[in-house]
Order: C-alpha cells, then structure tokens, then sequence
C-alpha cells in the first residue's frame, strides 16, 4: 500500500502499534510513528495513546513523554497512561509532579490515577499530598468499591509508613468489601508497628468473619504470637488453625513457628518444627533454632546443633557463638 501511495486506514496503524507494544518493539514502534507522522497531519488523540502506550511499554520513556508534550490534545487516557509510566520506570518525583499539572489542566482522577500517585507519595513520603488524595477519594466514594480493594491496601501502607495507625485502622474499617489481602495488610501494619495485641484481636475478628488465611496472614501473626508472651498457648492455637488449612508446610510459616516456638521456651516443638523443613531450611532458621537453645539455657543441645550447622556449611551469628563460649567456660 505504502509503494502504490494509498493511504494506510487507521486500523492497520492500530494493529501495527498493538503488535510493537505486545513484542516490545520499540525500534519497530518508532518507525511505525514515523510513517504516521507523515502520513497524517494530525493523528488525533486516539492514535497518540496508542502510541504513547506503546513508548511506555517498550521502555522508551523518553520519546513518550517527547509525543506527550507534543499532543494538541490530551485526554485522562494520556495522563494516566504518562502517570503510570513514570511509576513503573521508579520516577516518583516526576509522577507527582505531572500529576499536579493534570489537576491544573482540569482533569480529574481515576482509580489508576490515585494507586499510582499514592505508590509515589509512598516512596517519596509525600505526607501532605497522600492525605489530599484520601480526602478526593472519600468525597467521590470510589474507595468503597470492591473493585478499588487494591486502593485501599494501599491507604492501609502509606499510613502505616507514617505510622499513623489509626487513620490506617479507619481506612479498613470503611472499606465496603474486603478480602484476605485487606485483612492481612492491616494485620501485618499491626505486626510491623509491633502492636501485638491488635494484630491479634484483628485476626480473631477475621477468622469469626470466616475470611480466608494465607501463608502470609499466618506468618504474620506466628510472629506476633512469638511476642505476646504467653508461653505459647496462642502460638500452638495459630499452629492448630494453619495445619487444619493445610499451609503448616509453607516455607515462611515453618521457620515462624520455629522462631516462635524458640522465642516461647518450647524447644522441643521448635525443633520438631525445625526437622520439617528438611532441605528447605536456610540460615534464618538454623539461627532461629540455636537461639531458642541459647536464650533458655540448653547450653549442650546448642553445642550439638553448632556441629549440625557446621555439617551444613551454616555459618552462625557471631554473638551467639560468644554466648555459648562464654557459658562453657571459654
């Protein structure tokens, strides 16, 4: 068609971008922009976006943002799909900062929209502008959608990075629908924060409410259990409740229970938990296992288990190994 000057219908450019952009492209793309710059005198807004998402998702962040600054025409598709860029190539900074010249331009946000300004706000620590977008998101109503759950996970992390709990606790508590990974985001919040103690009335509520657990949730409060202090009873309870949803196997939930088990004084149940790993078993564990021995005074089994992990080619903490030197006497 190109060598018999007939003019090229706008879907084959489509089809032409759609196959750059799913292959990677970008050298391919560019040419393809070539031939339509031109060919057309003004390609329109449809034809840029697509050519804009084709820039971004072939790496070539550059020559997006060149045709985005080149646009005529600009819909909330090309300042998404800028926006979106930016984030995934970790430009935070610039994110935000097209982001405020989208509002200045008029545009309004879309759930896209808000996820990645907050993932920027999140790794700039952007207080201030985070909590401008809460209160957008709340005066339109868009966070109580099941749709947007993934949204409100992330209101629960930028809180919590700011270690305002609370805010986070009211974010979750307004969500109209959540589901195991709300549910275990602002219970590991708690964890993180070490709030044991709401970290584990929460999970209570969660298993009243018959929400399903994870391999995630479990180890989350495993770890919370190791710290509550109460020689283990909630520990083995979380234990009872894994092994019964078949996730005790799980790599991160056995070295939890080891450490929690060590952490609780009950040695033999962390090594038992210790002898399940078998070959999965990396040197967190292994230090896990020798810490129990040392904190409560096993002085020999510590001995025995320091060859075990000389036999396995584990290197343990040097503080430990001055504990037990010092406690056999040299």
């Amino acid at each position: 068609m190109d060598s018999l000057k007939l003019p090229i219908p706008l879907d084959i450019y489509a089809s032409l971008l759609r196959e750059c952009t799913e292959n990677g492209d970008v050298v391919r793309g560019a040419e393809v922009h070539s031939h339509i710059s031109r060919s057309i005198r003004q390609p329109g807004v449809v034809v840029n976006n697509r050519l804009l998402i084709m820039y971004l998702s072939c790496g070539g962040l550059d020559a997006a943002r060149k045709l985005f600054d080149n646009m005529s025409v600009k819909d909330s598709v090309s300042w998404a799909s800028m926006i979106a860029g930016y984030v995934d190539e970790g430009e935070y900074v610039l994110c935000l900062k097209l982001f405020k010249q989208m509002l200045e331009n008029g545009f309004g946000v879309t759930s896209l929209i808000v996820v990645c300004v907050l993932k920027a706000c999140i790794h700039v620590n952007e207080f201030e502008l985070g909590t401008q977008i809460h209160g957008l998101v709340l005066k339109t109503g868009c966070i109580s959608s099941s749709s947007d759950m993934y949204m409100g996970s992330l209101f629960i992390d930028f809180y919590g990075k700011f270690k305002l709990l609370k805010q986070a606790r009211l974010v979750f508590d307004h969500l109209g629908h959540r589901d195991t990974v709300i549910w275990t985001a602002m219970i590991a919040l708690y964890i993180q924060k070490e709030n044991f103690d709401e970290g584990l009335e929460l999970f209570k509520k969660m298993v009243m409410d018959g929400v399903k657990k994870n391999n995630f949730t479990f180890s989350c409060m495993i770890k919370a259990c190791a710290r509550i202090g109460d020689d283990g009873r909630c520990g083995k309870q979380v234990h009872a409740d894994a092994i019964k949803l078949g996730v005790e196997s799980n790599f991160f939930v056995e070295c939890s229970l080891v450490d929690m088990y060590g952490k609780c004084g009950l040695l033999k149940d962390a090594r038992k938990a210790f002898e399940m790993i078998c070959n999965k078993r990396n040197v967190v564990c292994w230090n896990a296992m020798l810490s129990g021995y040392i904190r409560y005074g096993s002085y020999q089994e510590a001995i025995k288990f320091l060859y075990l992990m000389k036999g396995a080619g584990i290197q343990p903490q040097e503080s430990m190994l001055d504990e037990v030197r010092i406690a056999c006497g040299g």
